[in-house]
């Protein structure tokens, strides 16, 4: 079976994407990416998959998946329960970690690194334990602190020891065929344009269907149909900024993931949150005070 591609989206004005969720979620499927992926599980038990290996995880797992790299984690939860938070995640492309590394040679150290998670790399429980609470940290940091998080990350990671690759020598994730099935194109066309305006006629023809025949195909692809995969794409961005960005007033961001109304999108936040954006907004700000003062 082939993979779907997941849509990363990094916002403009940051390097690289720092988010969290629950389980189950919409992205928890048999999927690739073009970008590296560190990933630490918080709650849950279960099985994961990453290329050709299968394995048991526990809270701590932390994976780092390279490029185009298939994975995927299924939680063992009793049925129609759900989980508020599973696992923390950032992803970041291979055109920003290569452009550090040319900047600060000092990095170098990464470079092995990187190219073993191209299989996969699971890392020991001691390297989680330091890891886990700066990714925390990371999911709400905002400006000059995300980068030094991240290069605390990157300095833990590449002096890590005993870190094992997953999938064998042999496997070799082939993104181009991936790519070849006009569903996936589709869906690496929304991943590009997710803030502008575009069509289901657009990508019908970019998948080399009729628009009847994508948008049936959509719906079974996803689960969902054209306007409503956009939408919860859309809101989860400017959930992601919300959470990473104080200042950011609320009517810019409404423009910035790609509504042209600022009501229509107070009404969708609502509806797919289950509040609007302001709300969200400040039970973020208690719920971190919260903490500090803890």
């Amino acid at each position: 079976m082939k993979p779907d591609l997941e849509v990363v989206q990094i916002r403009e004005g940051e390097s690289f994407k720092a988010w969290s969720h629950g389980y189950p979620f919409h992205t928890v499927r048999w999927h690739f990416h073009p970008e590296y992926e560190l990933h630490i599980i918080v709650a849950t038990n279960g099985r994961y998959f990453v290329g050709d290996f299968i394995g048991e995880f526990e809270p701590g797992n932390l994976i780092l998946t390279g490029p185009n790299l298939p994975h995927n984690w299924v939680s063992d939860i009793p049925k129609d329960t759900s989980v508020p938070l599973r696992c923390r995640i950032i992803q970041f492309s291979e055109e920003f970690i290569g452009g550090v590394m040319g900047v600060f040679p000092e990095l170098a150290a990464l470079g092995p690194l990187l190219e073993s998670s191209r299989r996969g790399l699971r890392f020991t429980e001691e390297t989680s334990r330091l890891v886990a609470p700066v990714m925390e940290e990371m999911m709400t940091a905002q400006g000059v602190r995300r980068i030094e998080l991240f290069m605390i990350i990157a300095g833990m990671l590449s002096r890590a020891q005993g870190a094992e690759m997953l999938a064998s020598a042999n496997y070799l994730p082939d993104p181009s065929g991936y790519m070849s099935a006009g569903m996936n194109k589709a869906l690496a066309y929304i991943r590009e344009h997710l803030t502008t305006p575009f069509s289901e006629a657009d990508l019908a023809e970019i998948a080399g269907q009729s628009t009847s025949a994508f948008s049936r195909a959509f719906r079974r692809h996803t689960g969902m149909s054209l306007v409503q995969y956009v939408k919860r794409l859309r809101i989860n961005l400017a959930c992601q900024i919300l959470m990473s960005d104080e200042q950011a007033a609320i009517t810019e961001i409404c423009f910035e993931v790609g509504f042209n109304n600022l009501s229509n999108f107070n009404r969708q936040f609502l509806a797919e949150k289950g509040m609007p954006p302001s709300q969200f907004r400040r039970l973020l700000v208690e719920n971190i005070s919260a903490a500090k003062a803890a």
